[in-house]
């Protein structure tokens, strides 16, 4: 996939066309995780994605996905993530502070804001999101609230991540600027 001004169309599993994809999502992959849990393995497999070993191939100026990114995520992104692309990092929690810095030179870092996990493995935990959750987190925020939908559609918890976040999500995609979201965030962060 290129970004390009029209939305594209790939297809999607078994087959069948997928819904156009307005943002090209591209996750920097450095195999750490277990091939048959990683999401954004199963991203790809359905063309929803792209994965890179390299980091050259992170287009400058993309929207990166950082969780220790010191602004948030909002619809102030969402120019540069549709000419340039969203771009998250699948790697382990454990050495996510090591492989940042490589990818953060080429991308502009952003930090998603407070959210739970519905993945098996950080069920109900804070901030702890797999890489396909991180992506429809940021589709959902950007305003493609479609393509979240279908990202999530190809796991049987997807659903569940949507409905146990409706309302952040819901708030987040309605503040216009990075300030507006972490406001937006301090509703949901218990105390």
């Amino acid at each position: 996939m290129r970004a390009s001004a029209s939305p594209q169309r790939v297809k999607g599993g078994h087959g069948l066309p997928a819904p156009a994809l307005s943002l090209r999502l591209l996750v920097y992959h450095v195999s750490q995780d277990d091939p048959k849990k990683n999401t954004a393995r199963k991203l790809a497999r359905f063309q929803l994605c792209e994965l890179t070993d390299k980091v050259n191939r992170v287009p400058r100026g993309a929207v990166l996905l950082d969780p220790y990114a010191p602004r948030a995520l909002s619809r102030e992104d969402a120019d540069a993530a549709r000419s340039r692309g969203l771009v998250a990092l699948d790697c382990s929690w454990r050495h996510a502070e090591e492989v940042f810095p490589a990818v953060r030179a080429r991308a502009e870092p952003r930090a998603l804001p407070w959210l739970l996990a519905a993945n098996p493995v950080n069920y109900g935990k804070a901030f702890q999101l797999s890489t396909a959750e991180a992506l429809a987190a940021a589709c959902r925020i950007l305003g493609e609230k479609e393509q979240a939908e279908t990202l999530m559609s190809k796991f049987g918890w997807g659903n569940v991540f949507l409905a146990l976040n409706a309302n952040p999500l819901e708030d987040y995609a309605a503040a216009a600027t990075s300030r507006d979201v972490v406001a937006a965030m301090h509703a949901y962060v218990p105390e």
